[in-house]
């Protein structure tokens, strides 16, 4: 990765995001994480009676007063920060390993679950375009271009997307015109066979833009 503050040098002083550090909260971390998965895919998926519902509810209001005092301001806490854990420790990505990271490309594995599901044991659409906005912004940080936000996304849908197999998604930067950083990603699953594919445009924050 090039240095962003070479190419732009008032890299520091664009708006837009944060420069925040990786965190290293310990293992109790991404045993919680994998637990919150594992609840978010029974959340969508159990059916106990009645009573097994009012205990889950109990504990999760438990484990809710337990965390609440120490919610914190964006970029303090560990999500997001922990690039070892899936999803870079966010609940909201789905949990992608980051396995290339170059200025020709970046590549992810990513396997969804029953939390991911839109019909028919399907992926839902929706949750695609994340992971492609997700992969276009590790693009802008792998070629170090400077900070920037999308300005439009659109997916093509070739294939049903399946839960629980890993699948390989793929981004790159196909042009970059000033401001302007035009980029692609695709996503296959073990076969090749490609399920998704998006194009996008990236624009680079002026200073103290949002």
């Amino acid at each position: 990765m090039t240095d962003p503050n070479l190419a732009d040098p008032d890299y520091a002083r664009h708006g837009g995001f944060p420069q925040f550090e990786p965190a290293r909260p310990g293992p109790g971390f991404g045993r919680f994480l994998t637990a919150m998965r594992r609840a978010q895919d029974l959340a969508v998926s159990a059916d106990p009676d009645r009573q097994t519902w009012d205990a889950a509810a109990d504990r999760v209001e438990e484990l809710v007063a337990l965390l609440a005092p120490f919610e914190a301001a964006e970029g303090v806490g560990p999500a997001n920060r922990v690039p070892g854990l899936p999803g870079a420790g966010s609940l909201l990505m789905p949990p992608y390993q980051v396995s290339e990271f170059t200025a020709d490309g970046v590549a992810l594995t990513v396997q969804f679950s029953r939390f991911h599901v839109g019909g028919n044991y399907a992926v839902h659409g929706g949750v695609l375009p994340l992971l492609f906005d997700s992969v276009f912004g590790m693009v802008i940080h792998a070629t170090g271009r400077p900070i920037s936000r999308t300005a439009f996304l659109h997916v093509d849908y070739r294939n049903v997307t399946p839960i629980d197999v890993p699948l390989t998604a793929r981004g790159w930067l196909r042009e970059a015109e000033g401001r302007k950083a035009f980029v692609n990603a695709e996503l296959t699953d073990p076969d090749g066979t490609l399920l998704a594919e998006a194009n996008g445009l990236m624009v680079r924050l002026l200073p103290g833009q949002p």
